[in-house]
């Protein structure tokens, strides 16, 4: 079982994996709610349905075509470079791998949004729940597809105090943003790459200088 399940198949897995969690998820969300619809779950946890033509939890600050095509070169480079530490005789650490794996199954999971969704999708609005269409008949075009985004957690809900400077008695949640699956595998993914890998991570970046 050990030589079957090599690092380099367990990338595919993982990313397998995430991505089937994560396309399930954004188009059970997207073929029976309306946009901005919500389901209550808890009072710190929504299923808010919302789209964004930006990065990962609704940022928006880039033209969306070269938003999705620097996305696409980034997967790219993931990929190359996860064959190449896999595919060689001194392995990395299977834990820093894992990270990478994550990282790129979420990046795909979020461009699969971008590139497709505009084509196969018509829009959704807040009294016409999107359905599947022929290609040519989508809400939009290859690469302008809108990412789906659903996980909603205010964990507080609150006000400023009113003798805070500029914030005071203004409106104050934590957590705001709306995110989905593949957001929260790229997420994590950096962070435990941060957490644990960090000074891994920075003797791989440096390992070409070193001569046999």
């Amino acid at each position: 079982m050990k030589k079957f399940l090599t690092q380099g198949r367990l990338v595919v897995l993982i990313v397998f994996i995430v991505l089937c969690i994560d396309q399930a998820i954004k188009i059970t969300v997207k073929t029976t709610m309306y946009l901005h619809q919500n389901i209550h779950i808890t009072d710190w946890f929504y299923i808010y349905f919302t789209e964004n033509n930006g990065m990962a939890f609704g940022m928006e600050f880039l033209p969306k075509l070269f938003l999705t095509l620097f996305r696409i070169v980034a997967v790219i480079l993931i990929t190359w470079y996860l064959y190449k530490i896999t595919t060689r005789s001194q392995k990395l650490k299977t834990g820093y791998v894992v990270c990478l794996a994550f990282i790129l199954a979420g990046a795909i999971g979020n461009i699969i949004d971008c590139v497709f969704y505009g084509e196969i999708f018509s829009n959704s609005t807040h009294d016409q729940i999107a359905q599947f269409v022929s290609l040519g008949h989508g809400y939009s075009d290859w690469l302008h597809g809108r990412v789906v985004d659903m996980f909603y957690f205010p964990i507080i809900d609150t006000y400023w105090p009113e003798w805070m400077p500029i914030w005071g008695g203004k409106h104050f949640i934590f957590f705001s943003p709306i995110f989905n699956f593949a957001d929260a595998s790229i997420s994590c993914g950096i962070i435990a790459l941060l957490l644990f890998y960090s000074r891994y991570l920075n003797k791989e970046i440096h390992l070409p200088e070193k001569k046999n």
